[in-house]
Formats: C-alpha cells, sequence, structure tokens
C-alpha cells in the first residue's frame, strides 16, 4: 500500500508538505502542490480517513436508529436525514430497534464505539436511556418523532395529540358515534399520545370510545383486529375507527372490505396517520393524519450540527379520502 513516505519521496518533499496539500493546499505553493499531487497520481495515493477520523476523534457518520425500519413513515424520514447529512459531507447509519429497549440500548453503544458525529433516535422509552448511554461518550443526540422532556436533547416531533383529536373530530363530524381507536402497544409514547387526543375529542361530544390494543403497529395487527371485528354482530362493530398508523389501517381495510361483509365508509368509516405513500393506493383510498417525515428527517440532522439544544414540533394535517 503506497503511504505519505511514498508521496513525499516521489515529489522530494517532506511528510508535513503532502499533509498540507492534502488538508491545507492554500499554504503549500501552485509549484509544489502541483508536484505531490502528481506523486499522488502516479503513485494511486489513497488517503486513510478511517485513521484521520480517529486520530480526529469523531467520523463522518452519524447514527439513526428508528422503531421499525419496515414501516415507510421512518423510511422517509431515514432517506431525508440521509440527504440532508451529505449536503455537510456525513454519511448516515441505520438500525431499526424493532421496538425492543435492549436492541435499541446496544445500537447506541456500537455507534458510540464507532465514533459517531452524532445519534438520532426514535426513542423506545424515556430519553434518560439515550441520555446515560451518551453522556460518558460526549456524543451529541436528536429526539426524532418524540418531544423531549429536558433541555439536555433537542428534539423533533409532531403534535400527536392534536393529531388524535383530529382524526376523531372528524369522525364525529361524520356522525359517527361508535368509535374504536385500534393499534399498538400503550407503551409507545406515540400511540399513547394519539390515544390522548382522541378522547379529548369524544369527551366534548356524545360518542363512545373503545380501545383495540395491538402488541405492535404492523398490517397483521390490522388484519388480526379487522378479523376480530367481523366475528361481531354488526350493531357491536364501531362504525368509526382511527388506526394508530397508516399499516394497522391498510390491515383494516384488508379484512373488512375484502370481508365483501363491510362497506367502507357506509358501514364503517375509517382514518389512519402518518399518510405514508401507500395511503392513497389503497383499495379504499385512506383518509389520514399527515406527518411531515421529510421536514422532521431534515429537521433531525440540522438540530444535530446546530449545537445549543432546541426543540421543533410540526402541525399534523388531516388529509381526506373515501375512507372517511
Amino acid at each position: 500500500m503506497v503511504s505519505v513516505k511514498d508521496v513525499a519521496a516521489a515529489a522530494q518533499v517532506s511528510v508535513g508538505t503532502v499533509s498540507n496539500v492534502l488538508n491545507r493546499p492554500d499554504r503549500v505553493a501552485a509549484g509544489t502542490v502541483e508536484r505531490v499531487r502528481r506523486a499522488i497520481d502516479e503513485l494511486g495515493f489513497v488517503r486513510n480517513d478511517a485513521a484521520r477520523q480517529l486520530r480526529a476523534g469523531r467520523s463522518r457518520s452519524l447514527g439513526l436508529i428508528v422503531h421499525d425500519l419496515a414501516n415507510p413513515f421512518f423510511a422517509a424520514i431515514a432517506r431525508s436525514a440521509e440527504a440532508r447529512a451529505a449536503q455537510e459531507g456525513l454519511s448516515l447509519l441505520v438500525a431499526g430497534s424493532d421496538g425492543d429497549a435492549e436492541r435499541e440500548a446496544r445500537y447506541l453503544s456500537l455507534f458510540a464505539e464507532q465514533r459517531a458525529s452524532g445519534v438520532l433516535v426514535a426513542p423506545i422509552g424515556g430519553e434518560e436511556a439515550i441520555i446515560e448511554h451518551l453522556e460518558h461518550s460526549g456524543i451529541p443526540a436528536v429526539l426524532v418523532d418524540r418531544d423531549a422532556e429536558t433541555d439536555t436533547l433537542s428534539s423533533v416531533a409532531v403534535d400527536d395529540i392534536e393529531g388524535g383529536r383530529l382524526a376523531v373530530a372528524h369522525l364525529i363530524a361524520q356522525g359517527r358515534g361508535r368509535i374504536a381507536f385500534a393499534g399498538g402497544p400503550d407503551a409507545v409514547h406515540q400511540v399513547r399520545d394519539r390515544h390522548l387526543g382522541a378522547q379529548a375529542a369524544v369527551a366534548a361530544s356524545g360518542a363512545t370510545l373503545e380501545r383495540l390494543p395491538s402488541p405492535t403497529l404492523t398490517v397483521e395487527d390490522g388484519r388480526r383486529i379487522g378479523e376480530d371485528l367481523l366475528a361481531r354482530p354488526a350493531a357491536q362493530r364501531p362504525d368509526g375507527v382511527f388506526a394508530a398508523n397508516d399499516l394497522v389501517a391498510l390491515g383494516l381495510i384488508q379484512s373488512l372490505v375484502m370481508s365483501g361483509s363491510v362497506r367502507m365508509p357506509q358501514d364503517v368509516a375509517l382514518v389512519g396517520y402518518d399518510d405514508i405513500d401507500f395511503a392513497p393506493a389503497a383499495v379504499v383510498p385512506l383518509t389520514s393524519v399527515r406527518q411531515p417525515a421529510a421536514d422532521i428527517g431534515a429537521s433531525a440532522v440540522e438540530l444535530l450540527l446546530g449545537g445549543e439544544p432546541r426543540h421543533v414540533r410540526f402541525v399534523p394535517e388531516l388529509v381526506l379520502r373515501a375512507s372517511a
């Protein structure tokens, strides 16, 4: 392997001069710069960025940990964050926690060991765990899709309570009185907030709200909830459903509509959450609460680069389609 010493010998300059040409060419005479670069080209020298980064104490990489890499919402956040990081000459390493706090902790430790310049985390539990894992390493972190409760961390989030209120207020405005909130474990902070918003909307009306939880937030969970509803007499089913995310909503559409016994929205009106790319392409185009995934991803990187902890919160938007 060609070394800096080899380049210096070929160009008849010192190792320090080669280093200056690579890192601070403005400090070197133009003729010397040309001679060194010619030697680099002739010898096929490739600089060892890994070693340089280790000496600097940080790599040129950021880490991103999300709940579910299969969820298009998190994929959209990752795409946007990667594009924004690339503008700063940074790469993005993406990992999925799969809703497992221990797995999340392992990735936090791994990014610290890799000397990442910063970490973006859509956390499973409280932010204390994030702080504890990164505090000793001095790596900055930003909470993604979650409000930070302290000023120790920056955060970028959407007002999920307002999003839940928007969804259920719309169902009530459509004349729905038996409403269900479908999907997700209460341990997920976003699910809790969306449920709180649903409860707030119902409290201001004569409607009722039923909770239909699931262990995860997947299409399969939505199908299972739909099958459970089909097993009930029609009069005991909800006439409006707010799904905790679009994947659950798509599963509900598959089981309810494809059964041939439920018309949507005539018998059951449905609202999802996230407004993923598949929402308008569903068998019954899905009404959904939109989160600005691209803005969330880009803002998270900008907060990480900004230094001082700040908090950004976006307002969700209800996108109307045929399902409700």
